[in-house]
């Protein structure tokens, strides 16, 4: 039997509708491919799961990358150290037990610092706060198609350095020294524009804007084409905003989408599981090689 879902918006993410990702099946699992594959934000409300029961749902879709080395360190979930816990809450001794804190999360790819960056994350709600911390995302095939093909001539031949400084909400890397030069912040170069492998679409990769540097250029000139850029991929046509429920899980593609987080009040408690999926391609310009 299909299953059944609705698009979110008609540019961006598809509501799946009476799955149970506890039980999932093969086949049920190769049509949510699918329309992940088309829609970039797969949203299943109400999921009833274990740590093991969401761990073995995201394995489904490649190997599991341990958690990031964020401000706070890497926060793996007890007993899954392939899982990790997005939340602010603390211990008595006040030490963070999970990462990025309440603040906003800036606009960002997830660890595209990296050569090999992650194919797809994934977030799964355990506790959320009455007001705040809402997630949205950002079509970056639909930020690129609504740019003027002018500005898509220049930018397919340049790329962006993806600072690793800084985690998304603002704060210095474990290990990583504070650095505000975009010209020589740490990073790896990707092309601005790729094409996404297993379905042949062209979409930007954008990464984070703090730090980020296009080479070639002046820094000014950097500065302004990359405000440009950014004006597009997160402008609100091309946007939508995930209002979470305790049960969601949310699963969004690396290579096609920006997300980004609200803040929310630092008395209220938000806690998520998190999975990631190891690279299967680098990043690359149309025309290059782009499977691992």
């Amino acid at each position: 039997m299909a299953l059944q879902f609705s698009p979110v918006t008609p540019v961006l993410g598809a509501l799946i509708e009476g799955l149970d990702l506890a039980g999932i099946t093969q086949a049920q699992f190769d049509q949510l491919y699918a329309l992940w594959m088309k829609h970039h934000v797969l949203v299943l409300r109400d999921q009833v799961l274990t740590d093991t029961q969401f761990e073995r749902f995201s394995g489904m879709l490649g190997e599991l990358d341990p958690p990031p080395n964020q401000g706070a360190g890497r926060k793996s979930v007890p007993g899954h150290p392939n899982l990790y816990v997005v939340s602010n809450r603390k211990s008595g001794s006040g030490e963070p037990l999970g990462a990025l804190g309440d603040g906003e999360a800036q606009w960002h790819t997830d660890m595209s610092y990296l050569e090999r960056p992650p194919f797809a994350s994934m977030l799964w709600s355990i506790e959320i706060p009455d007001s705040g911390g809402d997630t949205s995302f950002a079509s970056m095939p639909e930020a690129l198609l609504a740019m003027p093909a002018d500005l898509v001539a220049r930018i397919e031949r340049l790329d962006i350095k993806h600072d690793g400084t800084y985690d998304s909400g603002g704060n210095v890397r474990k290990g990583m020294a504070a650095n505000d030069d975009p010209v020589y912040s740490v990073g790896t170069l990707h092309p601005i524009v790729i094409t996404q492998p297993e379905t042949g679409e062209r979409t930007l990769y954008l990464g984070r804007r703090r730090n980020a540097y296009i080479p070639g250029l002046s820094l000014a000139e950097s500065e302004q084409l990359l405000d440009t850029i950014w004006g597009y991929a997160t402008a609100p046509a091309v946007t939508l905003t995930h209002r979470w429920r305790v049960g969601d899980v949310v699963l969004w593609n690396n290579l096609t989408t920006m997300h980004r987080r609200d803040a929310f009040p630092a008395d209220q408690f938000r806690t998520m599981h998190r999975s990631q999926i190891k690279g299967r391609y680098v990043p690359a310009a149309a025309g290059q090689k782009e499977a691992a």
